[in-house]
């Protein structure tokens, strides 16, 4: 092994947090800097150490606690979850691993019953924690925690596959600090073929998200990147996927584990980066722990009939966490909550930790989000000629697709777009997109005008700056072209201009 550097050369906020935090978080930082220029490697004009390191080269505490493994599968194939179970047990050091716990939620698979039994009695430090009826991710993983006796719990789902050496950079910086939350870096398995595909540090994604209230993965930005003096060093993130996680038995107690009114899979992982970073903690991906995941191209979950159970319990988190940005949420679908239960006591929990208010998340851990309050206008964009609006969804899946029209519902979804103080008709990270040819397209928003110039006139008209046209509504209603502009009520738009934003007066 290399030589063993000083408690890994990483500030507390490595991530798109303030740059010159005050207090002890200040003088911890220099602390840091000052031992890392203490090891050869490149100096950068600026004067900062660039370490040449690779994950090999790092060694950890010698007393790192402990953990116990809680994987939660319903139905599971038998060969991927086995996968999983011995990709744990041999690729992580014994002394480490204390415990691996099979969260059975209320499978009827045959070979899940007896025949699963049978097996993991041969392995040692596994055993099956079975529910009695269909509890849904969040409270089969609240039964695996309960029972969990180590030091650092470690929840991973039922289709994963770890690393050699994944185990140990987790515990490390749980050790430097019980408030770190921490992530592997979740690599790809191919769902047909089962090949495992490993991602370089230097291609590290950081969690994020919109304002539909979904994860998302983002680059590092740059200007966070060319502050790091490694691509193998942590890196602080304003989300996690939610999956795959370490975190200290006792600092998940204090935080209050799970929301238990939320029901089944969905928002809790928000809601728990949330809460992590407010209440005073930090939320990592470290670059050096790699853990496979094989993405489903269909959720397992039986969903409540009625029951929109990801609306519900976004809703609770935003009830709880958000303040005044939870309107943001809820304009999306024109405030219509719905029954989301009682969450008086996760607002007591948060007056009870002392939580800082989530303008201070917004700021100093997520600065890049863009937030809709700077918006200039919002809500459908309806025709004047037909009772049709633009309509499109704008995640990644979508990027380089046709924008088209689509009967008016009220609804938000698809049909809600914002118009940014930069010219921008959008919503969350995809934006209308023109090129002068047949089609106005969703394509990442970047920032640079160009093809994302538009103007909402006087008038009322869809101005586009770079090609002087106008947005129109075809003569059947079913497209939306670009013609010059000519003044007729297909040109003509109906959409609400903002005087105040949701963060200005609440509803």
């Amino acid at each position: 092994m290399g030589a063993r550097l000083p408690a890994p050369i990483v500030c507390p906020f490595p991530g798109p947090l303030n740059p010159n935090p005050g207090g002890s978080l200040g003088r911890v930082r220099g602390d840091l800097l000052t031992n890392a220029r203490k090891w050869n490697g490149r100096r950068s004009v600026r004067g900062d150490v660039l370490l040449i390191i690779k994950c090999k080269d790092l060694t950890y505490r010698k007393n790192l606690p402990d953990t116990s493994v809680v994987i939660c599968f319903h139905n599971e194939a038998w060969s991927v979850l086995l996968r999983t179970v011995h990709s744990v047990l041999d690729r992580s050091p014994a002394h480490l691993l204390k415990e691996i716990i099979l969260v059975d939620d209320f499978s009827d698979m045959k070979h899940l019953q007896k025949p699963l039994e049978d097996y993991i009695a041969k392995l040692g430090k596994v055993k099956i924690v079975r529910t009695k009826q269909r509890e849904g991710l969040i409270r089969a993983r609240l039964s695996g925690f309960s029972v969990a006796t180590a030091d650092v719990v470690t929840f991973l789902d039922s289709h994963c596959e770890c690393t050699r050496g994944w185990l140990e950079p987790l515990l490390d910086r749980i050790a430097m600090n019980e408030s770190n939350v921490v992530c592997p870096v979740i690599d790809v398995i191919e769902d047909d073929s089962l090949r495992y595909q490993y991602s370089s540090a230097s291609s590290t994604s950081i969690g994020g998200f919109d304002w539909n209230m979904q994860f998302s993965w983002h680059a590092i930005p740059d200007a966070v990147r060319k502050k790091r003096n490694s691509d193998v060093l942590p890196i602080a993130s304003p989300t996690m996927a939610g999956g795959l996680f370490s975190i200290s038995r006792k600092y998940f107690e204090k935080l209050g584990t799970y929301d238990p009114g939320m029901d089944i899979w969905g928002g809790e992982n928000l809601e728990l980066s949330f809460r992590v970073w407010m209440c005073g903690g930090i939320l990592e991906i470290i670059p050096c722990s790699h853990v496979g995941h094989i993405f489903r191209k269909r959720s397992p979950y039986k969903w409540k009939s009625g029951v929109n159970v990801v609306k519900k319990n976004s809703i609770r988190l935003a009830e709880v966490w958000m303040d005044e940005y939870k309107n943001y949420y809820y304009e999306r679908f024109n405030y219509d909550l719905g029954d989301y239960g009682d969450v008086s006591s996760r607002k007591e929990l948060r007056q009870k930790l002392q939580c800082k208010p989530f303008k201070w998340y917004i700021q100093n851990v997520y600065p890049d989000l863009f937030v809709p309050g700077e918006s200039l206008a919002s809500g459908e964009i309806r025709s004047k000629a037909k009772p049709m609006c633009i309509d499109s969804p704008a995640d990644h899946h979508s990027y380089h697709k046709p924008v088209n029209m689509w009967p008016c519902h009220n609804q938000g979804g698809n049909q809600f777009w914002m118009l940014s103080k930069t010219s921008e008709i959008r919503r969350d990270d995809g934006c209308l997109d023109y090129s002068g040819g047949e089609n106005v397209i969703i394509y990442p928003c970047h920032g640079q005008k160009g093809n994302q110039e538009w103007q909402y006139k006087e008038d009322n008209a869809l101005f586009h700056v770079n090609t002087q046209k106008c947005a129109e509504v075809s003569a059947d209603g079913k497209s939306l072209l670009m013609r010059k502009c000519s003044g007729i009520d297909r040109q003509i738009w109906q959409w609400k201009r903002k005087e105040k934003s949701p963060s200005d007066s609440m509803k």
